[in-house]
């Protein structure tokens, strides 16, 4: 068969109609979906298998033209329908008529669907607008605290109380909290909290500048809202270096007033909480954590260090525990750890964070992510991350893993 003949045998078998309608319809289809579904909560993967199926289903539906044709007899194989048949020839013209009109048809209805389903979609649950700008009410970003120590060596104390007011903000289910991964961008120039708060998608922004100073810590904070650039809140704490828990807690309880959140018996406790006594244990954690999230080996196994020596300080320090399995979970993907050997004391180092302090989601997430990757467990490893997040509704690592 010469290509024209070929070309001319697609239009005779209405391949060319089949092929245009099917398209329009499967657009329709996919579009419909994607606008109702997360309306009933109906799954992600289920919406991209039904794409997947109607991507499939569109060679099929090309084959399916070319070897079949509809006459007054049924459904034949078009190599049985002789197109010359003096029989049925006037039938088979006059249905070839209306079928050349019936395809521009199902385009039309097609597009009449799609719009439909788009507009249901996209204006007819109302409701969820308004709890949309509820949440957005409650939703802040921690912008990284200045360090205003004579000693730049202190940038580690002033990372880490910024990741700590987050961490405790991020326990409060009632608060959209962004986290300190995503807000490391914006150090050093948050000229334009507006355009900030739109990128993260936020609509109150915390800054804050720390000075450390041997036994005394000097913290400075303002809360605004970014979209009205107006002050909700703002002070300044002199203590002791002792005294920091209670500094970032009273901070948190504040945000959390101001920005009426709700909290549970639990959330409220947790605000509260003073992870040790030993602020020299504290200190070294502090180190390990902005050393962990710099995610290279090198500085991995400086963290490792540092939580060591916490965890050696103050053995019943459950988030040094927490720290040393997070780094033990790293080592392996960055090269600086043998699997084998590694993962069984992420494991042990987590079990003892969890076993210290139950409400701790950190090294829930270190589990499951063993679970994961090691153990392949994925039934324990989803239940270790859906515990993590129960735990901490905000925490970012439980969330990416």
């Amino acid at each position: 068969m010469n290509q024209r003949n070929f070309f001319a045998e697609l239009k005779r078998r209405n391949v060319y109609k089949v092929a245009v309608a099917y398209i329009v319809a499967g657009w329709a289809l996919s579009q419909g979906i994607a606008q109702v579904f997360p309306v009933f909560d109906i799954p992600n993967w289920l919406i991209r298998f039904i794409v997947v199926l109607i991507v499939i289903g569109f060679p099929i539906a090309l084959v399916l033209a070319w070897a079949f044709e509809l006459t007054p007899e049924g459904l034949k194989r078009t190599e049985d329908v002789d197109p010359f048949d003096s029989r049925s020839g006037q039938v088979l013209a006059a249905q070839g008529r209306r079928k050349s009109h019936a395809w521009v048809y199902v385009v039309i209805v097609g597009a009449l669907f799609s719009i439909g389903l788009f507009m249901l979609g996209r204006y007819g649950f109302p409701e969820k607008s308004s709890s949309s700008n509820e949440a957005l009410a409650k939703s802040i970003a921690v912008l990284p605290f200045g360090n205003l120590s004579r000693d730049p060596d202190n940038e580690y104390f002033a990372a880490g109380m910024q990741d700590e007011i987050i961490t405790r903000l991020a326990q409060i289910s009632d608060l959209k909290v962004i986290s300190c991964s995503s807000t490391q961008r914006y150090k050093g120039r948050a000229e334009n909290l507006r355009q900030i708060a739109s990128e993260l998608g936020v609509t109150n922004i915390l800054e804050g500048s720390v000075q450390k100073a041997n036994d005394e810590v000097h913290v400075n904070v303002q809360l605004l809202n970014a979209l009205t650039d107006s002050h909700l809140w703002a002070d300044t704490f002199d203590r002791k270096l002792t005294d920091v828990f209670g500094v970032e807690s009273e901070i948190a309880k504040t945000i959390a007033d101001t920005l009426r959140a709700k909290l549970t018996g639990r959330e409220a406790a947790t605000l509260s909480a003073r992870p040790t006594e030993n602020s020299a244990a504290h200190e070294l954690y502090l180190k390990g954590r902005f050393f962990w999230n710099k995610r290279d080996t090198t500085d991995l196994e400086k963290a490792l260090t540092y939580f060591q020596q916490a965890a050696k300080e103050d053995p019943n320090y459950a988030l040094a525990w927490s720290g040393i399995a997070d780094v033990y979970v790293l080592l392996p993907l960055f090269g600086g750890a043998n699997p084998s050997d590694a993962y069984p004391k992420a494991k042990e180092a987590a079990n003892k964070a969890t076993s210290l302090d139950p409400n701790l989601g950190e090294p829930h997430a270190a589990l499951g992510l063993i679970g994961n990757i090691f153990d392949f467990d994925f039934a324990l490893s989803i239940r270790e991350f859906e515990k993590s997040i129960a735990l901490n509704p905000n925490y970012d690592t439980a969330h990416h893993w």
